[in-house]
């Protein structure tokens, strides 16, 4: 098993990077980047580790799963160059296996999301299609203890009235207005930076379970509960 903890080093380089964003400070600190950079590849692949027994993640490795830290200004009024949180995303294989994991790493700001970030037009039918036909089992699966007390309540963009060929009044319009289908989890800087918090954070991760699985026999089946894949 990798060393995975997050060192207090890793942390003070964001808030020192959020004090001073600009290219001019990153390059006298660059060795301070690389070694924080390092730790996050460690704790990324001991997390892995520890994902791999319990689901089948098609993410290949740690490094793999962290995002670049170099912001994207192109289309963005911000044009500060560089992120001041360490992002991590983890897939999960086959089409039987539906959903994504991000872990957000930032002082004061970190959380482990999962679920269904931006669905592709067929997928957010089909998950509508259900709510419509199932919106009890919706209200059953958020009131499970597992989900509820972890994660509280579904979050993500939603419509401002009803989705297109959904009744406003529908009793299930709470879900039927997401985009978007997601479960959040938020931890304090202490727990972040603990010894364990790779544990911690595999045993948070593990309560999507319920959700995932739901999800995926909605996804791989249609209205009728018949096999589409």
């Amino acid at each position: 098993m990798k060393n995975s903890a997050i060192q207090a080093s890793t942390f003070s380089f964001l808030t020192d990077l959020k004090d001073n964003n600009n290219r001019e400070w990153f390059a006298v600190n660059k060795s301070r980047y690389e070694q924080a950079h390092q730790n996050m590849i460690q704790f990324a692949d001991g997390l892995l580790e520890k994902m791999i027994v319990h689901d089948n993640i098609s993410t290949a490795s740690g490094k793999a799963s962290l995002f670049r830290i170099y912001a994207d200004t192109r289309f963005s009024k911000d044009k500060t160059p560089y992120k001041t949180h360490w992002g991590l995303r983890f897939g999960r294989a086959t089409d039987f296996l539906r959903g994504g994991i991000y872990v957000h790493i930032e002082p004061g700001h970190s959380f482990v999301g999962g679920g269904f970030f931006s669905p592709n037009a067929d997928d957010l039918l089909r998950i509508r299609q259900d709510i419509e036909l199932n919106y009890e089992d919706w209200n059953k699966l958020f009131a499970d203890p597992k989900i509820k007390n972890t994660f509280g309540n579904l979050r993500g963009e939603q419509v401002k009235t009803a989705p297109k060929g959904f009744a406003k009044d529908h009793p299930g319009i709470d879900f039927l207005r997401h985009k978007q289908f997601i479960l959040s989890h938020t931890f304090t800087d202490k727990e972040v930076l603990a010894a364990d918090f790779a544990s911690k954070l595999d045993e948070t991760i593990q309560q999507f379970r319920p959700f995932f699985d739901y999800m995926s026999e909605v996804l791989t089946t249609n209205t009728n509960g018949e096999p589409t894949v």
